[in-house]
């Protein structure tokens, strides 16, 4: 059986979350707008599943807002609050997502101010620059993601929110690699808005949440019905959120017994790696995410070394999935000081809750005959 070690991209859908979405594909039909009772059923369900995707961040129910996923959701933070209400700049961390990269530099094109906030050789916030970019004037939104896709690399973002609210900010948190990996906190934390998605925590795809403080100004997006207090038109696609919200369940549950189990793969993974000498780690200094190490092997392109581990049964990535094919060398890389050829090296592998220790092995034996070749 091949080994799939891609788990940032995308997590098989949990049998247990299935079971759950079963009954909604062919049973409450109804739409959860509705008024008689098919409607009352699906609306009950829409709710149960808020309730549990708001418990897993630490949220209250009322704050969510559904969407299609993590990418509309960082969409409509970075928009919906910039195309709203006072002027301010728009900061967001050099290694972010493609999903908040693309939208603030949409919004760059279209007039708003926007800096980027620049990343240390680990990919950790540079705070001195931080620090200057807060102090020179008005922010409307600063945007940082709370663990990184590719490295793993975990920011610290607390110290953060009191100079961000000072500068007359709000806290937009991205994350959806964090989600059911590390504990969350969103009222703990201080955070205005936060990106949550179902496909990372071994739900179905193509649903995802936006949690925003009742106190942010936000414009919606979708335009044409009154779902989701106004913020997000459109009707509920009732069986994904209700296996969202039973993923979320789960994932709260058993959060530190998948933490620990992947640790254990991990730090296994990665003595392996550095006992190669032609592999580079990356973000190795600062702390990751349980599940997720980035490396490069010497002479290999990170495509080319993808997919011959692919044509041996085991399916890593070459770094964000939305990114993949673009032949660019990493920019959260680049955005880390590393060299673009050693960047354009690049893999990922990002273990799940199911992973072995066999599987961890295999690949290790499999990079140790390909050190010292080229592909």
């Amino acid at each position: 059986m091949p080994a799939y070690l891609d788990h940032n991209a995308s997590t098989p859908v949990d049998p247990r979350v299935l079971e759950a979405m079963l009954p909604y594909l062919s049973g409450p039909y109804g739409n959860p707008s509705s008024l008689h009772r098919y409607g009352r059923l699906a609306r009950d369900a829409v709710e149960r599943a808020r309730g549990q995707v708001a418990t897993l961040v630490g949220a209250q129910p009322g704050e969510l807002i559904w969407t299609s996923g993590g990418t509309e959701a960082n969409n409509l933070a970075l928009k919906g609050v910039c195309q709203g209400g006072r002027a301010g700049r728009l900061l967001y961390g050099a290694s972010e997502h493609p999903a908040v990269m693309e939208a603030a530099e949409s919004l760059r094109a279209a007039g708003w101010p926007v800096e980027v906030i620049a990343v240390d050789a680990q990919g950790r916030i540079a705070e001195s620059a931080f620090r200057q970019q807060l102090r020179a004037g008005p922010v409307r939104l600063a945007s940082l993601m709370r663990a990184n896709n590719e490295t793993g690399v975990i920011h610290e973002l607390a110290p953060w929110v009191s100079a961000i609210h000072a500068a007359g900010g709000w806290l937009h948190v991205d994350a959806t690699q964090a989600a059911g990996k590390l504990p969350l906190d969103f009222a703990g934390l201080g955070a205005d808005l936060l990106t949550v998605s179902s496909h990372k925590i071994y739900g179905p795809k193509g649903v995802g949440a936006l949690v925003v403080r009742s106190e942010v100004e936000l414009q919606p997006l979708l335009h044409g019905g009154a779902q989701e207090k106004g913020m997000r038109g459109g009707t509920e696609n009732l069986p994904a959120i209700v296996g969202f919200g039973a993923a979320a369940e789960l994932a709260l549950q058993e959060l530190e017994t998948r933490m620990a189990h992947q640790q254990d793969l991990r730090e296994r993974l990665d003595a392996g790696l550095r006992a190669i000498p032609s592999v580079r780690l990356f973000g190795d200094g600062a702390p990751r995410l349980s599940n997720t190490t980035q490396f490069s092997l010497e002479g290999w392109d990170g495509e080319a070394l993808l997919m011959h581990l692919d044509r041996l049964g085991y399916a890593v990535s070459s770094g964000s999935a939305c990114a993949s094919g673009s032949g660019e060398p990493s920019h959260v890389l680049l955005a880390m000081g590393v060299d673009a050829m050693v960047a354009k090296g690049a893999v990922r592998v990002s273990l799940g809750k199911d992973s072995q220790a066999a599987e961890v092995d295999g690949l290790l034996r499999a990079l140790s005959q390909l050190s010292g070749r080229t592909a």
